[in-house]
Order: structure tokens, then C-alpha cells, then sequence
């Protein structure tokens, strides 16, 4: 099968209409999960104001208003990243992997998921809150580390001393290691795991790629495990995905979790108004989701 999914692929980069339908199709279900799931992790009050394209009982914008841009745009984003001549004619298909088990392992894998965010927020890398709050000029700092730009560019840009910038950067480095996040220093890079040499591709889109991570080498037991995570997380509330994606996945702060509970008028316990809740409530709310999620995990 894999031979034929190869020559699939090529026909597809080299611009053959009916391989290029047939490969779309194949991305389409990974396309339509990962577009569901990023497009309302970030979606907040624009389902209060727009008609959402991707899942009718999601808005609850009343109807005659506008339709989200996102949701069609979040598509069109993945169904080219995913499908695009030059991922196509990386593809080898090595032990047995086919196109489709090619499209999991990359829309599951982070530097997906970073790519997507910088799209959908205009290229816009988000700097920790911790980091934030170490100095003022903290998220330049941050932006410039990132980008790895020599010491004596980073003190003029933030205009600071070469000394003082100099101990800004160890403080950076030391808190995010403390909190295991020192990756989020390191802009992805194209590694493939498919193809012999690893390549990266010309266009300023590409700068910023995933490791091809093959779908066969990732073990039972682990494949396992997510299956019963995505399971349970579906039989969650709405409200409870949405505390848990902001606090645990997004690293909000809380002050932030509260306030847009608040604009949209939503209680996370009975009897306390919106503008009453306060963070003991949220964090309780957040042990009560995740205790929930590991319960629903064991009856899978």
C-alpha cells in the first residue's frame, strides 16, 4: 500500500488534479479534528459574536450575525501545511507508513501546533507571563533570544547595557530551566525522519517546521493512552476543556481566565456570579475537571 501512497504523493506534488483530490481527502478527518480542536481552545468571546463554521452547537451568537472567519481560514491553513509539493515529495513511506499515518504524525506533533498559532495570531509568539513579569523589557528579551541574535544586538534593542543585559539573559535562561520550558527558546527546524537528508524549504513559511515524527514508532501503550485522553476529554464539558486547555495547556494566568469568564457571563459555581469567582474557585473548578478527566479515563 505504502508504494502506492509514495506515487500518490508524487502525482499530487507534481500537480495532477486527482491525486491532489484524493491526497485532500485523506488529510481531511486530521484537518477537520485539529481545526475543531485549536480553533475553540483559542476561540473565547467570538463565539458570542459570530456564527461558528466548524460546529453549529458551539456559537451562541443568535442568528443573522456574521460567520467566523477562523474556522474556514484554520482549514485552508492546515489543508495547505499538511499537503503542500514540498511536504508531499518528502514523503518515503518508510516501515510500512502510509500518507495518512504520515498527516497524523505531523498534525499531532508541537511545531504544528506553534505554526498554526503563529498564523492564526499573525506570526505572534507568546511570551510566558513569568517571563513577563521579570522586567519590562523582559518579552523583547525574550523575542531576541529566540531569534538568536548576539549579545551586543540584543543590549541596543533593549537598550540596556551590555552587563545588564547580559545578567537579564542568565536570569531568562535559569527561570526556564526551573520550569522546564527552556525550549520555548528554540524556533523549530526542519528534521525529517522520512527522507535521507534533512532539507529545508526556501519559502519564509518554512522557516519553521516540524520533526516528521514516524507514526509506527510510537509504542502501544502510549497510543493507547492518548486514545482514552481524547475519549474522555470529549465526554467533558465544554466550560470544563476550556479551564483546563487555559490553565494547564496555555499557562494563562488566572486574573485572565477570570476576567473573560466574566465578559461572557459564565458561572463555574452555582450560586457565585461571574464577577464573584474568584481564583480559590477557579483552581477548585480546575481539580474537580482533572479528577473528573481521570475517572472518565478509567472507564474507557
Amino acid at each position: 500500500m505504502n508504494q502506492d501512497h509514495i506515487a500518490l504523493a508524487e502525482r499530487a506534488a507534481n500537480g495532477d488534479a486527482d491525486a491532489r483530490l484524493t491526497v485532500n481527502q485523506m488529510a481531511h478527518p486530521m484537518i477537520r479534528y485539529q481545526t475543531q480542536s485549536f480553533c475553540k481552545r483559542f476561540c473565547k468571546e467570538n463565539r458570542a459574536l459570530f456564527i461558528c463554521t466548524l460546529d453549529d452547537a458551539w456559537a451562541s451568537a443568535s442568528k443573522g450575525t456574521d460567520l467566523c472567519e477562523w474556522g474556514n481560514g484554520s482549514y485552508g491553513w492546515m489543508l495547505d501545511d499538511l499537503t503542500k509539493p514540498q511536504r508531499l515529495h518528502r514523503f518515503e513511506g518508510r516501515e510500512g507508513a502510509g500518507l495518512n499515518h504520515y498527516f497524523y504524525a505531523i498534525a499531532n506533533s508541537q511545531p504544528f501546533y506553534e505554526r498554526w498559532k503563529d498564523w492564526r495570531f499573525g506570526r505572534k509568539v507568546h511570551v510566558p507571563t513569568y517571563i513577563q513579569t521579570l522586567n519590562p523589557k523582559a518579552a523583547q528579551l525574550f523575542l531576541a533570544l529566540r531569534a538568536s541574535d548576539p549579545l551586543p544586538l540584543i543590549a541596543q534593542k533593549i537598550g540596556e547595557s551590555l552587563e545588564k543585559t547580559e545578567k537579564l539573559c542568565h536570569q531568562m535562561i535559569a527561570l526556564l530551566t526551573q520550569k522546564n520550558r527552556l525550549h520555548l527558546l528554540n524556533p523549530e527546524k526542519t528534521i525529517s525522519l522520512t527522507t535521507e537528508e534533512c532539507k529545508q524549504e526556501g519559502s519564509e513559511d518554512d522557516t519553521a517546521q516540524e520533526k516528521d515524527l514516524p507514526f509506527f514508532d510510537e509504542s502501544p501503550e502510549s497510543r493507547e493512552e492518548k486514545q482514552k485522553i481524547r475519549k474522555a476529554w470529549t465526554r467533558l464539558t465544554t466550560l470544563e476543556q476550556y479551564i483546563l486547555e487555559a490553565l494547564l495547556i496555555e499557562e494563562q494566568d488566572a486574573s485572565d481566565i477570570l476576567a473573560a469568564l466574566k465578559k461572557l457571563k459564565i458561572t463555574i459555581k452555582k450560586g457565585v456570579s461571574p464577577e464573584d469567582t474568584n481564583r480559590q474557585q477557579l483552581y477548585y473548578f480546575k481539580r474537580k475537571s482533572l479528577a473528573k478527566l481521570a475517572n472518565l479515563m478509567e472507564k474507557v
